[in-house]
């Protein structure tokens, strides 16, 4: 369907970086390090990642759209975790954000296929990457996981100055990749920043939707799974 293409660009977080996974696993950790059990009375973490999750999705997207900057960020998905589970917020310990910070950008758990998708493209197609995550964690990511040398080309909004859905870092991507519009594709879960984002500067895109929800109208191209891009290219 799409091998008229040249050009395959990746979201990095939720699309072939499970963070979720990753960040359940560290809190899971950290959880108990910090005593969080005695300090929220629950013997497990369940509930307190659960709500996290939540509050992480809810920044990000703040985060995305320009609304709110990195040190904010990571201050509120805790202390409005601390809040909504009935604990003074200044109660939460800088160091539990350090060793988060710390240890989450070193899980390796990626979504299925992600790894045997990626070989099956990379000899036939120049694989890139636009990730609005932080320098600094992008980096370790993709060390830790093995994931950098798949890429001709890594773009992280951090470093650039702008965020995905800016037009201007989908047009500095596609530059910087010596790629054009037209034999290009964007693939990402965000609906807004990956998939609208390229379409508004006239890439086609494809929706990674693995939790299943509603397609928009306007997103013309979806997926649940990664293994389904052997098909498609």
């Amino acid at each position: 369907m799409f091998t008229h293409k040249k050009d395959i660009f990746f979201d990095l977080d939720h699309t072939i970086w499970d963070f979720d996974k990753n960040a359940e696993e560290t809190l899971h950790e950290l959880y108990f390090k910090f005593k969080f059990d005695d300090l929220f009375q629950q013997q497990t973490a369940d509930r307190f990642i659960e709500v996290y999750t939540v509050n992480n999705h809810r920044v990000w997207d703040l985060y995305h759209h320009g609304k709110i900057d990195k040190a904010t960020l990571r201050k509120l998905r805790f202390a409005d975790t601390f809040t909504q589970l009935g604990v003074d917020p200044d109660l939460f310990p800088s160091s539990f954000e350090d060793e988060y910070l710390a240890i989450c950008p070193t899980k390796t758990n990626l979504f299925p296929h992600a790894i045997e998708t990626l070989d099956y493209l990379k000899d036939k197609y120049s694989l890139h990457l636009i990730s609005n995550g932080f320098k600094e964690a992008c980096q370790s990511k993709l060390q830790h996981s093995k994931l950098g040398p798949y890429f001709k080309t890594i773009v992280i909004s951090e470093i650039y100055g702008v965020n995905k859905p800016d037009p201007r870092i989908f047009e500095y991507a596609l530059d910087n990749g010596k790629a054009a519009k037209e034999s290009s594709i964007m693939i990402g879960d965000n609906i807004d920043a990956d998939v609208r984002g390229a379409q508004n500067v006239g890439m086609d895109a494809i929706f990674f939707n693995p939790i299943g929800v509603q397609k928009p109208k306007d997103i013309n191209n979806m997926i649940i799974d990664l293994k389904e891009l052997q098909q498609l290219f």
